[in-house]
């Protein structure tokens, strides 16, 4: 029976796997940071002799080029895919041999026209199917553009009962995508594991005819990040190996040069901290939520950032998230208090609940800004609240009304970002950190 271990990303929301006999093995989907494959290898103690790759992903920047390199091994790419670097091409229905294992290529198109799952047959089957079938979903048709979204999602219904008609019941799906990373049509998943047999009780694209599915998943469909964009070419290119060497340290008078020539300043600390006194101009991403994504929505790219934190152990994990999707170095770093990050006063804003907001809303008049996405937002939201979602702050930056601003989103780490930006040009602002269930108990006006 292979043994099978499992690299979670949960910044990505997503999964590499590790698979061996004991002796050999082979690796799915390596994220960027290949480090934590060898890690691994090494504690399992055995050797690598392939790397299969699901499809040309969207969402970060792979590993599997730069490890396959490193260990002189095998890279198995789909033959179909336009890649500018050397790989071992691989077919649908073609099968490959490592140690006493078996892989089995599945065309399985959906999430890209070329997108491939690996069945290990045997026993005990396994099927890794990356962003095709996922835990009661299947990965999303949009992100190669509109015009092929319907066509992407038909293909998609179609891969998902292939996957259901050629493999038993009892096999294990094991995808890369599925847990909080926006390759999924919802960004939220609980599911941990699963079967084929499970699937056909549960997933929309085994239970819906083709036509319901179709209409289901794409008018389902959200906003996905910015930085998207950037990560399919860098994949076709055959990304190299990280540089996760510390960064250059900066002190308070190189911070204030790098804030005056436009560089981003990201405070990392939690956002209590960051509320009660920061560097005047820094935006507070902390690295306790969903730092990556956020940051690589909302940056202009390209723009350099200097990364401000508690410690170095926070700075790292702040450069490791960045290299995956493609910020290769940070452009420095300071870490200690706030107080070393400026030579000035420290910049501040209150935080409050909603409970706080019903009570404001008595004596005068303030704005609510909602920064959650705009399907939320229809959902439920404060009577009169402005929406702009969080990932449109930088850019309508202007049409923040001014005077005094309360911004919230559904829990608080959103809300912490965009109050950091909104407080960095000038307006004052209040951060609501609190749960929006909270908003309709505490006596606000909620339009459905």
């Amino acid at each position: 029976m292979p043994v099978i271990r499992t690299i979670e990303t949960p910044s990505l929301g997503d999964r590499s796997y590790l698979v061996h006999d004991g002796e050999v093995a082979f690796v799915v989907d390596p994220q960027r940071d290949f480090d934590r494959v060898l890690d691994l290898v090494e504690a399992e103690g055995v050797r690598v002799e392939a790397i299969f790759e699901t499809h040309i992903h969207n969402d970060y920047v792979t590993g599997g080029y730069a490890l396959a390199q490193h260990l002189g091994v095998d890279y198995y790419v789909n033959a179909e895919d336009d890649v500018s670097f050397e790989r071992t091409p691989i077919r649908d229905d073609e099968t490959v041999t490592v140690g006493s294992m078996t892989v089995r290529a599945l065309a399985t198109p959906g999430h890209t026209f070329t997108h491939l799952s690996y069945a290990l047959e045997g026993d005990e089957p396994v099927v890794f199917t990356g962003g095709s079938l996922l835990f009661g979903a299947t990965g999303r048709p949009d992100l190669l553009g509109p015009e092929h979204t319907d066509a992407l999602a038909h293909h998609q219904h179609a891969s998902a009962h292939r996957l259901a008609s050629e493999l038993p019941d009892e096999a294990q799906v094991m995808p890369t995508h599925g847990f909080g990373s926006f390759c999924a049509p919802s960004s939220e998943g609980a599911a941990d594991d699963s079967t084929i047999g499970k699937e056909k009780r549960e997933n929309p694209a085994l239970t819906k005819d083709e036509a319901a599915y179709v209409e289901e998943i794409v008018s389902g469909l959200e906003e996905f990040p910015a930085y998207y964009a950037h990560m399919g070419p860098a994949n076709a290119d055959g990304p190299g190996a990280p540089d996760l060497s510390p960064p250059e340290k900066a002190d308070a008078a190189e911070l204030r040069r790098r804030l005056e020539a436009g560089e981003w300043l990201v405070d990392l600390r939690n956002r209590t901290a960051f509320a009660a006194g920061h560097a005047p101009g820094s935006f507070n991403f902390g690295i306790d939520g969903q730092f990556i994504t956020y940051l690589g929505w909302l940056i202009p790219w390209g723009t350099p950032v200097t990364l401000l934190g508690d410690s170095q152990e926070q700075v790292d994990e702040a450069q490791r998230d960045m290299v995956r999707i493609g910020i290769e170095r940070p452009a420095a770093m300071a870490t200690g208090s706030p107080h070393d990050w400026t030579d000035g006063e420290l910049a501040s804003y209150p935080t409050a609940t909603f409970g706080d907001l019903a009570q404001v809303r008595h004596h005068r008049q303030v704005t609510v800004l909602d920064v959650r996405r705009p399907a939320e937002y229809a959902v439920g939201h404060i009577e009169d609240a402005v929406n702009i979602p969080i990932h449109d702050i930088v850019t309508r930056i202007d049409e923040v009304p001014s005077g005094e601003v309360w911004v919230h989103c559904a829990g608080g780490y959103r809300a912490s970002v965009a109050a950091s930006i909104v407080a960095a040009s000038g307006t004052k602002v209040v951060a609501v950190d609190d749960s929006f269930d909270n908003a309709r108990e505490a006596g606000l006006p909620i339009t459905d």
